[in-house]
């Protein structure tokens, strides 16, 4: 069965020279992927080749981006734009892309999504994090958002390490890299997603665009387990939405499976929001291929078992449709 996952990384040598990034003060677990997020050939194909991944869709592991002033953002990404279309068309039908414009001059971002997308076939817009503390839903990025919904492409919303003020704030004091990882996988880029969908949502970002389509991975970054609740509080208060938190989530939000690959949050999900608005993903290189393999193998092993058409909609089905593969 033909198999397209969307959020798999990747760096190049160009990108880690101006960023510094996975360097001494990365975790060393992270660390040692680095040569695997610099893999855009043969290594990368025989990973997907062991687990039957079919299509990559590939987006910049784009920690330290936000350190650069605003012209390096723009010159940095142009460049790791144009390499990773090149690995595209290296190998075809394997490999797609996201782009991952600087958001510290917006302008300039909406011009360069207009390029990945129309000159470079890429296939979305990959955002990772806040810029200088600010969410997706500051009134300087909505230009990008409406670029994105005009160009019919979705916004994969991906978490990034922290501000220094939220992490001294909630991830300090603690042993070790303790603090550090409790920051990034370990809990805080879930909540931070989550809370940065939310806000596109109470803000009335995605009211005002209407056909946008939004991304986020990690079986929703807790959204499915807690929107009945966030939409209880919530919907009653904003009267200005037209709305409630759970329909507009409904009808423009779509998850992935990245790094989750067990039943019951995939269970809740699938109750909450429908297997239509849910992808198929691995989070590689930090999560094996093979595992997420292993977990396709489960849904339809385990009750409930998937069906083949449900397996063909998560697999492929879903994205192909959502990114226009």
């Amino acid at each position: 069965m033909k198999t397209i996952t969307l959020e798999e990384h990747f760096v190049t040598e160009s990108f880690l020279r101006a960023t510094g990034a996975y360097g001494r003060q990365t975790p060393q677990r992270m660390q040692a992927l680095r040569g695997k997020l610099l893999d855009l050939g043969d290594g990368r194909i025989q990973a997907m080749d062991e687990a039957g991944i079919s299509v990559q869709a590939l987006s910049l592991a784009a920690m330290g981006v936000d350190d650069l002033s605003a012209a390096d953002q723009t010159a940095v990404l142009h460049d790791v734009h144009d390499e990773l279309h090149a690995a595209v068309r290296a190998h075809p039908g394997r490999l797609a892309g996201f782009a991952t414009p600087g958001l510290k001059d917006p302008a300039a971002a909406v011009k360069e999504l207009e390029r990945c997308v129309g000159d470079l076939g890429f296939k979305g817009l990959f955002v990772d994090g806040t810029t200088e503390g600010k969410f997706l839903d500051a009134p300087e990025f909505f230009p990008v958002l409406e670029a994105a919904a005009s160009l019919d492409v979705p916004v994969y919303i991906h978490p990034a390490p922290p501000p220094a003020a939220v992490r001294s704030a909630y991830f300090s004091g603690l042993p070790g890299e303790a603090g550090m990882m409790l920051s990034i996988a370990g809990w805080g880029w879930h909540a931070e997603t989550g809370l940065h969908l939310l806000r596109l949502i109470v803000s009335g970002v995605l009211d005002r665009l209407p056909t946008l389509k939004v991304i986020v991975g990690h079986m929703g970054e807790g959204l499915p387990y807690a929107l009945a609740r966030s939409n209880n509080v919530l919907s009653p208060s904003i009267t200005h939405l037209r709305r409630s938190v759970k329909e507009t989530m409904l009808a423009q939000v779509f998850i992935t499976t990245s790094g989750y690959f067990s039943r019951p949050p995939f269970d809740c999900a699938r109750q909450v929001l429908g297997l239509d608005r849910m992808l198929f993903s691995v989070d590689y290189p930090y999560s094996s291929t093979l595992d997420g393999r292993g977990f396709l193998t489960l849904l339809q092993s385990t009750e409930p078992a998937l069906t083949e058409a449900e397996m063909a909609a998560l697999s492929y089905g879903n994205a192909a449709r959502i990114l226009r593969l």
